[in-house]
């Protein structure tokens, strides 16, 4: 076999860790894009490697039960939402599955039963956040190519996956509710009309560079333009948009010069209106009070608020906090589950390596008139040590949020030294969680497991485990 060879009648039998379809030919394992368990279809070999095949399904002979029609006209080109052409119910049997997986295969540890995935309130328009990239060379369609002097390249929209300078155009969007497409298309219609020039990725050229966009439940909307150098046009343009979109509550721009789109190490400027928007979250306090946060433009925040404040309520389930215990609240970014549980506890510490964050968590505590919780930055490894429990007493109850990668083995073994009655373990990676339960089961047993979908239609999915001191 060879790229680009066709095999025909391939069942396809699961999915990956990864959201690619599964099948198997002889010895070998296919991993298929835009295929759907159950289907049967010829597949275009991509990649040939010693024990897999990649490769895409370009013909359906009979189609999955579970397959449905793609709502989204860039399905199969933009890298997101690759699982929208699955029912919702079959999403979430697979997202399930991947935590037994790996709670199984790489935990090795005796588990309850796991409870049933948690559904997302919503399966579109249910993002608060996202970022747009422009460019001068956009994606061209398989009919454009034939004639690719005729067409405009500049567009703005998502990375084309596994292509660092390609990007695809973006229509519509049904990942963040409106105004977001209307702005996003407003920029992109004045940036041609007054000759503005379009970033290339390759060169390191051009003036608009990245668009982020922000919508809170309390209807405030965040813009962040970046632009690659200093020009008289973006006064004329931030503008264009104060005057066209009175809706937005916080006009930003920064000017990043730099060879990557990172902006936490930049100066953001203010042009219109303030520089965070409010979210709001009810907690269980039976008397229906909500927190404000506080969010700024390098603030981390869920980005599906609904199923967040789900996630925090398993989370402080799973916790049973009685009002005298002192919490950790480690990896706790911007304080969210540290203010969200404080009113259950005696004393909540919040750690984190993102200064920023630890800044917000601190105002957000302040904004909501907590007195009980105290925030500390640093590297987690090194400030989580005897001196610091000695300082702010020993955790009753562990609150664990790490990034995708996991808790650090140090990080581990400095869990099992403290010898909390309880620790809650929310992760984003089941994979790197149950690596981490393994190493807990020392000291510790899980006692329940709740999986959470936070993102309809990819591959993605969150699990809480609660885990006893032996």
């Amino acid at each position: 076999m060879k790229k680009y060879d066709r095999i025909e009648n391939v069942a396809i039998t699961g999915t990956s860790s990864d959201g690619k379809a599964i099948a198997k030919l002889d010895d070998l394992v296919l991993f298929i894009e835009q295929a759907v368990p159950g289907d049967i279809g010829t597949i275009e070999i991509r990649k040939i490697k010693r024990s897999f095949i990649e490769g895409k399904m370009i013909e359906v002979i009979h189609p999955s039960k579970d397959r449905v029609d793609a709502f989204c006209e860039h399905f199969g080109v933009c890298g997101g939402c690759k699982w929208q052409n699955m029912d919702y119910a079959a999403q979430l049997k697979f997202k399930q599955q991947q935590v037994v997986d790996a709670l199984t295969r790489i935990g090795k540890i005796i588990l309850p039963e796991i409870a049933p995935i948690l559904p997302s309130p919503l399966t579109t328009y249910y993002r608060n956040k996202l970022e747009f990239t422009f460019t001068d060379f956009r994606w061209l369609t398989p009919d454009e190519l034939q004639h690719p002097n005729d067409f405009d390249r500049n567009g703005i929209g998502f990375h084309v996956p596994q292509s660092f300078s390609m990007v695809v155009d973006i229509n519509h969007c049904h990942l963040l509710p409106e105004p977001s497409n209307e702005i996003r298309l407003a920029v992109k219609k004045y940036a041609l009309e007054n000759n503005l020039s379009f970033f290339n990725l390759r060169d390191q050229n051009g003036l608009l560079r990245n668009l982020i966009i922000r919508t809170a439940n309390t209807g405030e909307v965040m813009v962040l333009l970046s632009f690659h150098k200093e020009d008289e046009n973006i006064e004329k343009l931030m503008q264009y948009l104060a005057t066209e979109f009175p809706v937005i509550t916080s006009l930003l721009y920064v000017i990043n010069p730099k060879g990557n789109d990172t902006i936490y190490d930049l100066e953001i400027r203010v042009f219109k209106g303030a520089d965070y928007i409010i979210e709001e979250m009810e907690i269980e306090d039976g008397t229906g009070s909500k927190l404000k946060f506080k969010i700024g433009p390098k603030s981390f925040f869920q980005t599906n608020s609904e199923q967040a404040r789900n996630l925090y309520k398993i989370a402080a389930e799973f916790a049973a906090l009685e009002g005298n215990e002192v919490v950790y609240d480690l990896y706790t970014g911007t304080g969210t589950i540290a203010n969200f549980v404080a009113h259950k506890a005696l004393k909540v510490v919040g750690i984190d390596n993102v200064p920023d964050a630890i800044n917000d968590a601190k105002e957000n505590a302040e904004v909501n008139k907590i007195t009980n919780t105290s925030f500390f930055s640093g590297d987690l490894k090194e400030v989580l040590n005897d001196n610091f429990i000695l300082q702010n007493g020993k955790p009753d109850v562990i609150i664990t949020d790490p990034p995708r990668a996991g808790m650090h083995e140090d990080v581990v073994k400095k869990l099992l030294e403290i010898e909390a009655s309880k620790i809650v373990y929310v992760s984003c990676n089941p994979a790197t969680q149950a690596r981490d339960l393994n190493l807990l089961d020392a000291k510790y047993r899980v006692a329940r497991v709740q999986p959470v979908d936070m993102f309809p239609h990819t591959h993605h999915v969150e699990n809480v485990a609660l885990l006893l001191l032996r």
